[in-house]
C-alpha cells in the first residue's frame, strides 16, 4: 500500500495496530469463555425462565450486582501513574545531584552516574520489546533529564574554571547529538528527537554570547541555527519533530531577519550578506516544504527587497530612497509574473513552485503598493487645490497650493508602477494601471510648480484622455473576460473627477472658467453621444451642467443682475426639453430632462428678489412645462407643472399689482378652463376630475382663500364660503374628487377663519386646566373606538377611489 509517512513511522504505526489487535483478540477469547458458560448453565436449568445474557462480571465482584462505570481509562490510568513516577524519579535525581553529591568521592561520583544514567537509557529498550511503550517513554524522560544532569555536575567537578556560557554552549550540543543518536536507535520513543532538536537551538547563539561577538555575530548564529531548523522542518522524522524545529526556524530566523532590516538602514553593506542568507533559507522552505511556500516566499521578496533597496539607499539621495525600493519591488513582481518563457511546458513544475512565485509577486505588490500610497499626496493636493476658496471669483489671484516641496521623484514611482501593471495580464492590472497614470499626470502641476494655465491645461488633458478610454476602451487581452467593461468605467470615474474638480481652480480667472466649461461641455457631449449605458446618462447630464455654467457665466459676463441670469437660465431646461423630444423614450432622456428642470427651478430662485421678475420667470418655465405636456410620455407630469407654474406666476402677478380683488382676474381664467374641461369629459369620460377641473377651481378659490383670510370685511368670506359649498355639492352630486375636495377644503378653511375669534375668546374664558383635561378625553374617545374610526376612514378612502 502506499501512504505518505516515512518507513521508520509507518512500522511503529503497523506495531501499534498488532499490538491493539492482539489485546483485543485476547479481550474477546476470555468473552468468549463466559458466554459458553452462560449457555451451559442456561442448558442445565431449562425450567428457569429464559433471561438475556447478564453483563460479563469483573474479577471478584459479587454475582448478580450491578457493576459500577469506571471514572477513567485504563491508558488515562497508565499515563498518571507513568507521569508521577518519572516526576518523582526526577525530583530524586536532582536532590541527590545537587545535596547528597558532596558526601561522596570521586569514584563512587562516577559510579553512580554511569550506572543510574546508563540503566535509565537502556531500561526503554528491554520496555520496548516487552510492548511497554507508555512506560519505556517516561524512563527515557528520565534518562534525558539525568544527561543534563550528569553534564551540571561535570562542570562542578572537573571544569570549574570553564565560562558559564560556554560550557552550556557545549553541552546543550553534545547532548543533542547524543539524544538524536538515541533517539535513531529506538525510533519507537517520541521523547529524544524532539529534545535533540531542542537542545540544537542553544549551541550557536550561546556560544556567541560567550565570546562577546557582538548583534550581528549573534544574528548570523540565528540564521545558522535557523537554516539547520529548516532542513529538520523539510527531512524530519515525525510530526512532534517538524513541528519542533519550525518554532526555533520562526524564533530565531525571525530575530535574524529583523536585525538585517534594522542594519539595511545604518549599515547596507554588513546587512546585505545576512538578508540574503534569510531570503535563501526562506526561499529552501518555500521549495521544499508545500505548506509554507506562500508565506515564506512572501517573506523571501520582502527580504530581498529589504537588502537591494537597502543598498541603493547609501547611494542615491532622500528623493530617490521610495522609488529605488519600488524598483527592486517591480523587478521581483515582474520576475514572478512573467515566468514563462521557451522553456514552459518542457516539463511538469513542482508542486510548490507556483505558490512561490504567488509569494513573490505578492510581496513585490505590497511594497508597491507602499510606494504608490507615498507617491499620492500630489494628486490629491492637485483634486482638491483650492477646496476652500481664499480668493474672489474672477479676481485674477490664485490660492496657494497646500502642498509645497514634496520630492519630484513621486511621479516617477507612479509611472514605474503604472508601466508594471500595464504588461501584468491580470484582469484588473489594466484599470489599475490606467488609474494610476491618470493620478501621475493630475499630479504633475504640483509637483513640478507649473503655472496656472499649465495646471489646467494638464487637467483637462487628463481630463479627455480618460474620457477617450471610456468611449473607446482598448481591446481586452485574450481571456480577460470583463477587462473591457472594468477599464471603460475606470476611465469614466478618473475622468469625472478630474474633470469636476477643475471648475475650482477655474473661477479664478474669466478666461479660465469660459474655457474649462466649454472644453467640459464638449468631454462630455462626446461621452453621451459615443459612450454606453450609466456613463452615457452621467455624462448627458454633466454635459447639461456645463453649459449652465456658460449660460449663467455669459450672463454675468454681460452685466446682467442676478433675477435676470436666472431668467436667462431658463433656456437650460427649454433646450433639454428639445433635446428630450429627439430622444424621445432613451434611457438618457428622463435624466436630461430633469437636470434641465433642476437648472430651470434654480433661475427661477434667483429671480426671488425682484417679483415682477419672479411672476415672468414662473410663467416663462410654465410655457417650457406646457410645451414638454405635448408629448403624450410627459404629459402626467409636465401638465401639472405647467398649471402650478401658470397659478404661481398668476398670484405672484397680483401681488405685484397691488390686486385686492383677485376674482377679478382669476373668474375669466375659471370659466374657460371649466368649459374645457366639460367639453374633455365628454370626449374621454375616464379622464380625472383633477385633471379636467382643478386647474380651473384652483385658480379661483386658492386666490380667493388667501385674499378672504386677510379681509377684515365679510362680503368676500361669504362669497367664497357660498361658491365652495356649490362646488362641494356639485362634486358630491356627480362623484367627482377635485371639486369635493377642493370646495370642502376652501369651505372649512373659511368657516375656520369665521370662527377663529371666538374660539380664541372662548378657550381665554376658560379656566387653564379645561383644555388639556378635554383634549386628555378627546384621546380617550378615539382610542376607544379606535377600531371603529379605521373603519369608516377606509369606508370614505373607497368612497373617494371610485370618484373621478
Amino acid at each position: 500500500m502506499n501512504t505518505f509517512l516515512p518507513p521508520a513511522e509507518e512500522l511503529a504505526l503497523v506495531d501499534r495496530e498488532l499490538a491493539r489487535l492482539d489485546a483485543r483478540r485476547a479481550e474477546l477469547l476470555l468473552r468468549r469463555d463466559w458466554l459458553v458458560r452462560v449457555l451451559d448453565a442456561q442448558r442445565a436449568a431449562p425450567a428457569l425462565p429464559a433471561a438475556g445474557p447478564r453483563p460479563w462480571p469483573a474479577p471478584g465482584a459479587v454475582p448478580g450486582a450491578v457493576p459500577p462505570r469506571p471514572e477513567a481509562t485504563p491508558r488515562s490510568t497508565q499515563n498518571v501513574l507513568l507521569t508521577l513516577g518519572g516526576v518523582l524519579l526526577t525530583v530524586a535525581a536532582l536532590v541527590f545531584t545537587l545535596v547528597s553529591w558532596g558526601t561522596m568521592g570521586i569514584g563512587g561520583r562516577a559510579a553512580v552516574l554511569v550506572v543510574v544514567t546508563s540503566a535509565a537509557l537502556a531500561a526503554p529498550a528491554v520496555l520496548l520489546r516487552r510492548g511497554l511503550a507508555s512506560t519505556a517513554e517516561s524512563v527515557a524522560a528520565l534518562g534525558l533529564v539525568l544527561t543534563v544532569l550528569d553534564a551540571y555536575a561535570l562542570h562542578r567537578v572537573a571544569l570549574p574554571e570553564t565560562g558559564g556560557l560556554g560550557y552550556t554552549a557545549a553541552a546543550s550540543a553534545v547532548l543533542a547529538g547524543l539524544w538524536a543518536g538515541y533517539g535513531s536507535v529506538l525510533p519507537r520513543l517520541r521523547g529524544p528527537l524532539p529534545t535533540a532538536v531542542a537542545a540544537a537551538q542553544l549551541p550557536l547563539p550561546l556560544g556567541v554570547l560567550a565570546a562577546d561577538g557582538g548583534l550581528t555575530a549573534f544574528a548570523w548564529a540565528a540564521l545558522g541555527t535557523a537554516a539547520l531548523d529548516a532542513a529538520a522542518v523539510v527531512w524530519g522524522k515525525g510530526l512532534p519533530v517538524r513541528v519542533t524545529a519550525g518554532t526555533g526556524a520562526a524564533a530565531l530566523g525571525g530575530w535574524a531577519l529583523l536585525t538585517g532590516l534594522g542594519l539595511s538602514l545604518t549599515a547596507p553593506v554588513t546587512a546585505l550578506p545576512l538578508l540574503l542568507g534569510c531570503a535563501a533559507v526562506l526561499l529552501f522552505l518555500a521549495v521544499r516544504h508545500a505548506p509554507s511556500a506562500p508565506a515564506s516566499a512572501g517573506v523571501a521578496g520582502l527580504t530581498g527587497i529589504a537588502a537591494a533597496g537597502g543598498l541603493l539607499r547609501s547611494g542615491v539621495p532622500e528623493a530617490w530612497i521610495v522609488p529605488g525600493y519600488a524598483l527592486c519591488a517591480l523587478l521581483l513582481t515582474g520576475a514572478a509574473a512573467w515566468h514563462r518563457g521557451p522553456w514552459a511546458g518542457a516539463r511538469p513544475e513542482p508542486v510548490a513552485l507556483p505558490r512561490l512565485r504567488d509569494g513573490l509577486a505578492l510581496a513585490g505588490a505590497g511594497v508597491l503598493g507602499l510606494a504608490t500610497v507615498w507617491a499620492l499626496p500630489p494628486t490629491v493636493v492637485g483634486l482638491l487645490d483650492p477646496a476652500v476658496r481664499s480668493t474672489a471669483v474672477w479676481s485674477g489671484e490664485h490660492a496657494e497650493r497646500m502642498l509645497s516641496g514634496y520630492p519630484a521623484t513621486a511621479p516617477l514611482v507612479l509611472l514605474v508602477v503604472t508601466a508594471g501593471l500595464a504588461v501584468v495580464p491580470r484582469r484588473w492590472t489594466r484599470g489599475a494601471a490606467l488609474a494610476l497614470g491618470w493620478a501621475l499626470v493630475v499630479g504633475l502641476p504640483v509637483v513640478f510648480g507649473l503655472s496656472y494655465g499649465a495646471s489646467l491645461a494638464v487637467r483637462l488633458g487628463a481630463t479627455a484622455a480618460a474620457l477617450a478610454v471610456a468611449v473607446r476602451p482598448a481591446p481586452p487581452a485574450r481571456g480577460l473576460d470583463g477587462a473591457t467593461e472594468l477599464l471603460a468605467w475606470t476611465g469614466f470615474g478618473c475622468g469625472m473627477v478630474s474633470g469636476v474638480t477643475a471648475v475650482l481652480p477655474a473661477l479664478d480667472a474669466r478666461a479660465a472658467t469660459f474655457a474649462v466649461l466649454g472644453v467640459l461641455a464638449a468631454l462630455f457631449g462626446a461621452v453621451a453621444v459615443l459612450g454606453g449605458g450609466v456613463r452615457r446618462t452621467v455624462a448627458a447630464c454633466a454635459g447639461v451642467l456645463a453649459v449652465a455654467g456658460l449660460v449663467g457665466a455669459g450672463a454675468v459676463t454681460s452685466g446682467a443682475s442676478e433675477p435676470v441670469t436666472g431668467l436667462l437660465l431658463l433656456a437650460v431646461p427649454a433646450g433639454t426639453g428639445v433635446l428630450g423630444a429627439w430622444l424621445r423614450r432613451r434611457p438618457p432622456a428622463v435624466a436630461v430632462e430633469a437636470t434641465g428642470a433642476a437648472v430651470g427651478l434654480f433661475g427661477v430662485a434667483l429671480t426671488a428678489g425682484r417679483p415682477a421678475l419672479l411672476a415672468l420667470g414662473l410663467a416663462l418655465a410654465g410655457v417650457v412645462a406646457a410645451a414638454t405636456a405635448v408629448r403624450p410620455e410627459r404629459r402626467p407630469v409636465a401638465s401639472w407643472a405647467a398649471a402650478v407654474l401658470f397659478l404661481l406666476a398668476s398670484w405672484v402677478r397680483l401681488a405685484v399689482w397691488g390686486v385686492a380683488a383677485p376674482e377679478a382676474y382669476t373668474l375669466p381664467a375659471t370659466v374657460p378652463a371649466l368649459v374645457v374641461g366639460v367639453l374633455r369629459r365628454r370626449r374621454d369620460p375616464e379622464a380625472s376630475s383633477w385633471t379636467a377641473y382643478g386647474p380651473g377651481l384652483a385658480v379661483t378659490l386658492l386666490p380667493s382663500l388667501c385674499a378672504a383670510w386677510v379681509d377684515p370685511h365679510w362680503a368676500r368670506p361669504l362669497l367664497l364660503g357660498l361658491g365652495a359649498l356649490a362646488v362641494t355639492l356639485l362634486g358630491a352630486r356627480f362623484r367627482l374628487q377635485a371639486p369635493l375636495l377642493l370646495g370642502g377644503g376652501v369651505l372649512a378653511l373659511v368657516g375656520l377663519h369665521e370662527l377663529a375669534p371666538y374660539v380664541v375668546q372662548a378657550v381665554g374664558a376658560l379656566p387653564r386646566w379645561l383644555p388639556p383635561a378635554l383634549a386628555g378625553l378627546l384621546l380617550l374617545g378615539v382610542g376607544a373606538t379606535y377600531e371603529q374610526r379605521l373603519r369608516d376612514a377606509r369606508r370614505l378612502r373607497e368612497r373617494l377611489g371610485r370618484m373621478r
